[in-house]
């Protein structure tokens, strides 16, 4: 095994640890055991746990964004919704074990960042469409990044419960997302006010 291919294997068996035990259940014993190599192997390659979990978190974040970024290229409003939810939810059903692992606090966040930044990539990426559409419409374009904060979060946070029920399936899950953000977003009021404050203060 070339040292390439060593590495990529030792990444692939601390991805699936790492997923199944958290950070602090993995350790460099078991990650040589399952690779069948000794700890220093792994450690010539990554230096430490820390290393290989930091490179093993820098490439889901990456491989998640790139899905999303790209499905975000062009189309009606409405469809890159529809094509945002289901890139996450791809992401989910066909790499389980990276989602797993970005959805866990990270020990190392400095090095890798966070799961919550990650979402601020993403919300940044829909952000540029909603300030267009904003202004088309006669919105202020400048609650762009809160509408797109909003969105993506929904589409996360319902992403980790689909992952753990697995049902309904991942088209119906994508389109009640969009039935939800898109019918609200075409109906979206001026200046909206809290008719619960009106009635209190009234």
């Amino acid at each position: 095994m070339t040292g390439k291919e060593r590495r990529q294997q030792l990444l692939d068996v601390a991805r699936a640890l790492f997923a199944e035990k958290g950070f602090d259940g993995a350790s460099i014993e078991e990650m040589a055991h399952r690779a069948e190599v000794s700890k220093p192997v792994v450690y010539e390659h990554f230096g430490g746990k820390e290393g290989i979990y930091a490179v093993v978190v820098d490439r889901e974040m990456q491989s998640l964004l790139d899905l999303v970024v790209s499905a975000l290229s062009a189309g009606h409003p409405r469809e890159l919704l529809e094509q945002a939810a289901c890139a996450l939810l791809d992401y989910i059903d066909n790499s389980t074990d990276g989602f797993r692992i970005l959805v866990r606090d990270s020990p190392v966040a400095s090095a890798t960042g966070t799961f919550s930044g990650l979402l601020n990539d993403i919300a940044s990426q829909v952000e540029h469409i909603f300030g267009l559409q904003f202004s088309a419409r006669g919105y202020d374009p400048e609650l762009a990044p809160l509408y797109s904060q909003a969105l993506v979060g929904m589409v996360a946070l319902t992403g980790q419960w689909w992952l753990e029920v697995h049902r309904p399936g991942r088209d119906e899950v994508a389109a009640h997302l969009v039935n939800l953000a898109w019918n609200g977003l075409s109906h979206l009021e001026h200046e909206p006010r809290l008719r619960s404050r009106d009635h209190s203060s009234a």
